[in-house]
């Protein structure tokens, strides 16, 4: 089947991601003034209960990011995905149906579990089922659904402030259910990672996964010399390497691995994406805008954000690597909030329009090209393909709790913080972006072009030669599925 049924997997999977997206975005219209309904139905919560409303779902994302560890490696990815699905059905359900914010706040627990599982096995699915040279694209339509959640979320949420009961927030918290159900029914016609299924002792099936992943008339030699790749990694990794959470600290490579992948999700958090994410309308409001603008301008941000990001996966990341437009991104967006700060500090709330544009035009710039070219879909790609495989359902659980902390952090405080500090809390994550930078520049390997077999060399552990780099096989089982076509 090739390339296209590689794509169409990976873009569907990514199902989970939108949820993600999508849950994330709609909460910034819904808990906005324009959503009166809302804040009549709840009694007008005040910022700490918003803030609760907002960080519990990243608090149960923590969690179904942790467990979701354990089962990718026990039931496999594509049966967490799937348990995900089911899940978010459960908890978008409630959500549509509160009674009240405790009610609220139940179900946004219980779809943080699903998001936060989904959050940590797509990407992790995605790379294992992804050739070498096109990773960075098909690991990277976890952000490109991401900001396609967002976008459908934005203009869902735009669209609903003209409803005049209480549908006017319950429809957008509804909508969610059926990419949920569809990704829960879906994936029980995808195929198992191909990885996963060497790891079970099932190598016809993951033989069979990987010819129809990339097989095409002119690549028979490359799948041989994948399938040899993984048999022999895995193999030395079951006998050599256990699955115990200290082993992602037991060596000096191992240690290495976990802080760069605790390390992009933290630096992802601290750019200061989540502020605008779930708070948008809000920062327009600063800039004194207000009505139903504010959140045609947020959907406006949500389409051009998906747009830079799947022109960047697919015609730059896997050409330039990893690390210059990590750099480029932080750079990007702290001069971005740096200038945004400004504006705020001299015209917020003042009815200036060119001050009002501009600080539009820079909030847009620094979600929508800068962070949508560096750490939006790199944060995804890099933590799924740096663990080994004995290890990397766990590693990459460790790094999205990581993220997910953080998030639990920034969603809780922001409210307070933008109403306290207004334009100075700008200049924090100014200083956090230059930070990130820095870090990548001296502390993050690039991986571009390697296999996820390969990533050893990258980090300083490879014991065993690999079958890409050498183009030799030493496993009988690829010599004996070589005899079986010859006598065919």
């Amino acid at each position: 089947m090739g390339l296209f049924y590689n794509f169409s997997v990976a873009l569907f999977s990514a199902l989970g991601s939108f949820l993600f997206g999508y849950d994330s975005g709609v909460i910034g219209s819904i808990v906005s003034a324009e959503f009166d309904f809302f804040h009549a139905y709840f009694h007008s919560p005040g910022v700490s209960i918003i803030g609760a409303i907002v960080s519990t779902f990243a608090g149960g994302c923590f969690f179904g990011a942790a467990a979701a560890g354990w089962l990718a490696a026990h039931i496999g990815r594509k049966r967490t995905i799937q348990l995900g699905g089911l899940i978010a059905m459960l908890g978008c359900s409630l959500q549509t149906g509160a009674q009240n914010v405790s009610y609220l706040i139940v179900g946004r627990m219980i779809a943080g579990l699903a998001i936060g599982c989904l959050s940590m096995v797509v990407p992790l699915y995605q790379s294992e089922i992804s050739p070498p040279g096109m990773r960075g694209f098909l690991t990277g339509l976890t952000q490109f659904m991401i900001s396609i959640g967002f976008l459908v979320a934005n203009w869902v949420g735009y669209g609903s402030q003209f409803i005049r009961s209480d549908a006017q927030w319950r429809v957008p918290l509804g909508v969610q259910i059926f990419p949920a159900t569809l990704l829960f029914l879906g994936m029980f016609i995808l195929p198992f990672s191909p990885r996963w299924l060497v790891d079970q002792g099932r190598n016809d099936e993951a033989l069979a996964v990987l010819q129809q992943l990339h097989g095409d008339k002119g690549n028979k030699e490359f799948i041989e010399l994948e399938f040899a790749e993984m048999l022999e990694q895995i193999q030395y990794e079951k006998e050599n390497i256990s699955t115990k959470i200290s082993d992602l600290w037991s060596t000096k490579p191992m240690l290495r691995r976990t802080l760069t992948g605790i390390g992009i999700q933290v630096c992802t958090q601290f750019t200061g994406i989540n502020v605008s994410s779930y708070f948008q309308p809000t920062l327009y409001a600063d800039l004194g805008l207000s009505g139903s603008k504010v959140l045609m301008i947020t959907g406006v941000n949500g389409a051009l954000g998906a747009i830079t990001t799947i022109i960047f996966i697919y015609f730059i990341l896997d050409r330039v690597g990893r690390k210059p437009p990590l750099i480029f991104g932080a750079v990007g967006m702290a001069i971005s909030l740096a200038v945004e700060a400004a504006i705020n500090a001299k015209w917020g709330g003042v009815n200036n329009h060119a001050a009002q544009t501009a600080g539009v035009a820079f909030i847009i710039i620094f979600s929508a090209l800068f962070f949508s070219v560096s750490f939006g879909p790199i944060s995804w790609v890099y933590q799924s393909e740096i663990f080994p495989m004995r290890i990397r359902a766990l590693g990459t659980a460790v790094c999205t709790c990581a993220n997910w902390a953080c998030n639990v952090l920034i969603s809780q405080v922001s409210p307070i913080g933008m109403a306290r500090l207004q334009y100075r809390f700008y200049i924090f994550f100014v200083v956090m972006n230059i930070m990130n930078g820095v870090v990548v520049f001296f502390f993050f390997p690039e991986t571009k072009g390697k296999s996820l077999e390969e990533m050893d060399a990258v980090f300083g552990d490879q014991v065993i030669p690999h079958a890409l780099e050498t183009k030799q096989m030493h496993n009988v089982g690829v010599q004996d599925e070589k005899d079986r076509d010859s006598d065919a």
